[in-house]
């Protein structure tokens, strides 16, 4: 599914040498969520010796969507603000003030409601992401507490089906603009996932242990 590097992605936090995350999946949706369960593997690269030339792919498949094409991940760091069910109701109806947003000068091209701007320009980035804040919308926000020992978990990685949408142009990187403006199929997914029909699986760990269970939640 997934391999990151900590030389590319310094805010991973390995366990003992191990410098290479490898993120796997079984691409069938299991009950009781009906979402491809995950597996986590710390390795050292430097023991990796015997590299295969192409990943081996299954049998068989739920749907073309849970098998990845093969992509070269560019890590590109970010600020994103938290999802606006995340904030206090004193934020939430700052962020609807639009006189707020006039005042320090921000140009809203597309004349959109305050809180949709905040929505699409600013929170939540979306797209395949390392950290970040959770993309909720499927749910409220629910907070994820570690099986071994009780802690508040963080979120590792995030699978979208999309790195952008008609709302979310403001994020496509520089160098993608010639692209999204083509508005083609599968221009915004280079590897082709979709995960349960179009949403996000977003994996979370421990901060206390990266070797304490991960688990998932589905956006």
């Amino acid at each position: 599914m997934a391999q990151l590097y900590v030389c590319d992605i310094p805010l991973l936090r390995p366990p003992g040498q191990a410098d290479l995350l490898q993120v796997l999946w079984c691409p069938f949706e299991h009950e009781p969520d009906y979402k491809p369960p995950t597996a986590l593997f710390w390795r050292s690269s430097a023991e990796v010796t015997d590299i295969l030339a192409a990943p081996p792919e299954p049998f068989a498949a739920e749907c073309d969507g849970y098998v990845p094409q093969p992509c070269v991940l560019a890590p590109e760091r970010i600020t994103e603000y938290p999802h606006h069910m995340d904030l206090s109701k004193e934020l939430q109806q700052q962020l609807n003030d639009g006189s707020r947003w006039q005042a320090i000068g921000v140009d809203n091209p597309d004349a959109l409601a305050p809180h949709e701007f905040y929505s699409c320009e600013l929170s939540v980035a979306p797209g395949w992401k390392v950290g970040g804040w959770p993309p909720w919308g499927l749910t409220d926000p629910v907070a994820r507490f570690c099986a071994a020992c009780g802690a508040g978990m963080v979120p590792l990685l995030t699978i979208a089906s999309n790195e952008w949408d008609a709302g979310s142009h403001g994020w496509v990187p520089c160098e993608d603009q010639h692209l999204a403006a083509l508005r083609r199929a599968g221009v915004a997914n280079p590897p082709k996932v979709q995960v349960s029909k179009g949403n996000h699986l977003q994996l979370y760990v421990c901060p206390e242990s990266p070797e304490h269970p991960h688990t998932d939640l589905i956006q």
